[in-house]
């Protein structure tokens, strides 16, 4: 596997030119976050990455997580770079500085989690689970709360984890059956006894941490039926004295890891509450709300695993520019010359390549741009916050499928040792897979964007994005079309189309959508190289984005037949006639 290189210039010039973080230091919030200081900060965590997390990635993958009598084990190395990166303040960077963290954009928050999941994808997933639990206790959490647990989780002394989804409740949370029992009396008096078993927990259990804040969806007794009876609960896995010190360990542990395809360094947990009935927790904002407290910390996840698409795709395509550049194979098809030449001097070789690249960059962009949207929501643009609620199910969803993309081109061009395991470039593509299905299903993404999203301002702020597009496009007939088209789709889903037909059109609208997005992002980046931003960039990026706006854009163009089409067709046969006979 080859090591791994920070882009560090195509990031500034994504920050600077998508996320506008030059704009967002002329806010009081941010006036902090100057240009120095930014590029410190990429400079310094992209070396740490490469430095730190990076030679753990094949380890990580070959030898895994495992469970050993109760307590999970990683391979040697994770806890030495994990206290360095407490020590070096890299899990504080967007954290409230009332709490112990810098206040700085979640712009560079992203930017920490790229370089850290280029590095080691599964690895990253600790810290990444970390900052969604922040957020939610940030704005959900009592003052009580916020004191006694958000220091030593911004410094990331201790980690936080989510806990949604239970073996019969999968992506219908409303149906989980954890219980919450409230305690009358004793020491623990105003808490509640836990109980259940939840799955798929990222990081559910582990050594590197001192102690790990679980956020656990439960039901309070009587508590309505579905999703609007459930609430949130703080539920450590060592209970915290008044004076922050650590006390007994609670009644929770982890019953068994999953052995997955990809992600082996990161443990994915079975855990269980209340074997003993001694499970104790706190109540996080108001009862029988717990979904919205959760949903402050999904739309945090669902973009940094927009992010992870990005941060994959970037990997992969720096092993198979390395491996295309190094492998020898015959000559160029009509040299006269019949000399064998590198594979990336092949035509096919070097589409793939720059297909790689540009899908890459694309995801990037399209990233940035949605962070300095909720930057701005954050110092009360109202506009940016909703145009940053559509955005993130593209981030998501488009971002993930393109790194699950990319690191299958990765393997081709590889060729039979891509699909070799020592080479690693299929752990990248082992990796990727898990990114479109967890934090919501890139399915149910695309669903949120034609029901939810959709109905922002009834339909008009979707539009206004499109149309912003256009005119920016009027010069790119590819991308003003693409762009029409998508503004033409919402009115149709909104006007005409019925609920089955905008769910049936949903993936493919969402693709052109983000694609769409992603151009325009592209092409600001363009213009701003060829006024002399990012000189380092100057050969390359016309290239990139060039490659984009016309093969790209033009496939997803392609797809408005098939967002368009209605459901009637999916349910022409009866569903076992599905099956082949």
């Amino acid at each position: 596997m080859t090591p791994y290189t920070p882009p560090t210039q195509d990031q500034l010039l994504a920050i600077s030119v998508n996320a506008g973080i030059e704009e967002l230091t002329q806010s009081e919030k941010f006036a902090h976050a100057e240009s120095d200081l930014v590029e410190a900060i990429v400079e310094g965590v992209g070396q740490f990455a490469a430095g730190e997390f990076a030679p753990l990635n094949r380890i990580g993958d070959l030898e895994g997580a495992k469970l050993e009598n109760g307590v999970v084990r990683l391979p040697d190395g994770f806890k030495e770079a994990y206290d360095a990166y407490v020590e070096q303040g890299w899990n504080a960077i967007a954290s409230p500085e009332e709490f112990g963290g810098q206040g700085l954009p979640f712009t560079l928050s992203c930017n920490v989690l790229e370089n850290l999941g280029a590095a080691n994808m599964a690895f990253n997933l600790l810290p990444m689970l970390s900052v969604g639990a922040i957020e939610a206790l940030e704005h959900h959490g009592s003052k009580d709360q916020q004191t006694k647990y958000l220091p030593d989780l911004v410094s990331g002394k201790w980690s936080g984890t989510m806990n949604l989804t239970e073996p019969a409740a999968g992506s219908d949370v409303g149906a989980l059956r954890s219980t919450a029992v409230p305690i009358e009396e004793g020491e623990h008096a105003g808490k509640y006894k836990i109980a259940g078993q939840k799955i798929y927990i990222t990081w559910g259990e582990h050594e590197l941490a001192e102690n790990i804040i679980h956020l656990v969806l439960a039901r309070l007794p009587d508590a309505p039926k579905g999703s609007r009876g459930i609430s949130l609960f703080l539920v450590p896995k060592y209970h915290v004295n008044d004076d922050g010190s650590l006390g007994n360990r609670n009644d929770l542990r982890c019953v068994s890891l999953e052995h997955k395809l990809g992600i082996n360094a990161s443990p994915t947990c079975v855990m269980s509450y209340g074997d003993n009935d001694e499970c104790i927790g706190e109540l996080v904002g108001q009862e029988n709300r717990g979904l919205l407290a959760m949903f402050t910390m999904m739309n945090n996840a669902r973009i940094n695993v927009g992010n992870q698409g990005a941060h994959i795709a970037e990997r992969a395509t720096q092993q198979a520019l390395y491996y295309a550049m190094d492998r020898v194979q015959s000559a160029r098809a009509g040299a006269p010359d019949k000399t064998p030449v590198a594979i990336i001097e092949h035509p096919d070789v070097r589409r793939m390549i720059l297909r790689m690249k540009a899908l890459t960059e694309g995801v990037r962009a399209l990233l940035y741009y949605c962070a300095g949207q909720v930057d701005r929501g954050t110092i009360g643009d109202g506009d940016a916050k909703n145009r940053a609620e559509i955005l993130v199910p593209l981030v998501k969803a488009w971002g993930t499928d393109t790194g699950v993309e990319v690191t299958g081109i990765g393997i081709q061009i590889h060729g039979g040792m891509g699909f070799v395991e020592e080479t690693g470039a299929a752990q990248h593509w082992r990796d990727s897979r898990i990114a479109p299905i967890y934090e919501g299903t890139n399915g149910i993404q695309a669903a949120d964007l034609v029901t939810r999203k959709l109905g922002i301002e009834g339909g008009e702020a979707m539009i206004a994005l499109f149309d912003e597009i256009a005119r920016d496009a009027a010069e790119q007939p590819t991308l003003l079309a693409l762009a029409k088209d998508c503004a033409h789709i919402v009115r149709w889903m909104r006007d005409e189309a019925s609920l089955d037909d905008r769910l049936a059109g949903s993936v493919p609208f969402c693709t052109m959508a983000a694609v769409a997005v992603a151009g325009w992002q592209l092409l600001k980046q363009d213009k701003a190289v060829s006024a002399g931003a990012a000189p380092a960039l100057a050969e390359s990026k016309p290239v990139s984005v060039r490659f984009f706006l016309d093969h790209i854009v033009p496939e997803a163009h392609g797809l408005k037949a098939s967002a368009i089409a209605g459901a009637d067709l999916l349910y022409t046969l009866p569903s076992d006639k599905l099956v082949a006979g």
